[in-house]
């Protein structure tokens, strides 16, 4: 199993935005969507993956449902740069950034704030489970909270 340090600065973000949640933690890694909705019973899309994206010289947060994938010119245009310049981030990347490693990564608990987009489809769901700081953990939380705690902006990130 993974060091705890990524999931206890998760702890400590959660707890000092006022939002403290119990943190699941797994035998088996859930570095998926599908993974995750299967130890946790409910559907793929209740899944907020935090992908991390390099976009021009910087990076962004980007807070997908777990049932699509994330089409870089959306996000390009709300970010207003050239759709080129957005791109996955490499692990090395995700972890300066985020200070945790692909597959674990939360929406908080980063050595310093992100700017952050939220996938408007998780707003179907009236509980999302997200990444808690490493692959064996995740917490529950809400669209709105996910918007509250990163300072993001809803945005449709759907290839469609």
């Amino acid at each position: 199993m993974e060091t705890t340090t990524g999931r206890e600065a998760v702890r400590r973000a959660l707890e000092a935005a006022g939002a403290p949640r119990e943190i699941r933690t797994f035998d088996t890694p859930v570095p998926s969507a599908a993974a995750a909705a299967e130890q946790l019973g409910c559907a793929v899309g209740a899944i907020a993956n935090s992908l991390v994206f390099t976009a021009g010289e910087g990076v962004v947060l980007v807070l997908a449902s777990g049932a699509h994938r994330v089409d870089p010119g959306r996000v390009a245009g709300h970010l207003g740069v050239a759709k080129r310049r957005v791109k996955r981030a490499d692990p090395d990347t995700v972890l300066r950034a985020t200070g945790q490693r692909v597959g674990g990564v939360a929406p908080v608990g980063h050595p310093a704030p992100l700017p952050c987009v939220v996938d408007v489809a998780l707003t179907a769901h009236p509980t999302v489970w997200a990444g808690a700081g490493d692959e064996h953990s995740m917490f529950p939380t809400t669209a709105d909270e996910l918007l509250a705690l990163t300072g993001g902006t809803l945005l449709e990130v759907a290839a469609g």
